[in-house]
């Protein structure tokens, strides 16, 4: 088991640019010292620097870390592109192990509206659309899991306000 009855799980899925680390800073802000963020960015590449394939370590580092973090109390937010074919099952164990109340959210953005929002970040000099298409994926719900999608009409302060109301935390 993970967590307790009092810790939420977020998990935060979508396309690279569509807003996932803004949007679990943005969940942080509201409650400071008691959100963990388990970004997969930063476990994948920096941390390990390891492709994002089939089995990769990554897989196993952020199950471990989410875990930690509920353990200790830490509500968390698990976010990244988080591929179906390559995440779903440690996230749906994952889920299924938590004993607090467990959330998904994912960016369901055009390629374009993805481009534009990474256009307007710090790392957009690192990499840009050519890239950003080889890392595309058009629909990668979650199966078997309960996904609240957000378009491109759900503003960063209405997604975080949408997931405070399902935590229960207003």
């Amino acid at each position: 088991m993970a967590g307790s009855d009092e810790t939420r799980l977020i998990i935060v899925r979508g396309n690279s640019g569509s807003g996932k680390s803004s949007l679990a800073r943005a969940i942080r802000k509201i409650k400071p010292r008691e959100v963990a963020i388990v970004g997969q960015d930063v476990l994948r590449r920096q941390v390990l620097h390891v492709r994002d394939e089939p089995e990769n370590a990554a897989v196993g580092l952020i199950d471990l870390t989410a875990r930690y973090a509920l353990a200790q109390g830490f509500h968390v937010v698990v976010e990244g592109i988080l591929k179906e074919s390559i995440y779903g099952p440690m996230l749906r164990t994952l889920i299924s192990d938590h004993q607090g109340q467990s959330f998904s959210y994912r960016y369901n953005l055009t390629f374009d509206e993805t481009l534009r929002r990474h256009l307007t970040k710090d790392v957009s000099d690192r990499f840009g659309a050519t890239e950003m298409r080889q890392w595309w994926i058009d629909q990668d719900a979650l199966s078997g899991i309960n996904e609240t999608v957000f378009d491109a009409e759900v503003s960063l302060s209405e997604a975080t306000r949408h997931i405070a109301n399902d935590c229960q935390w207003f």
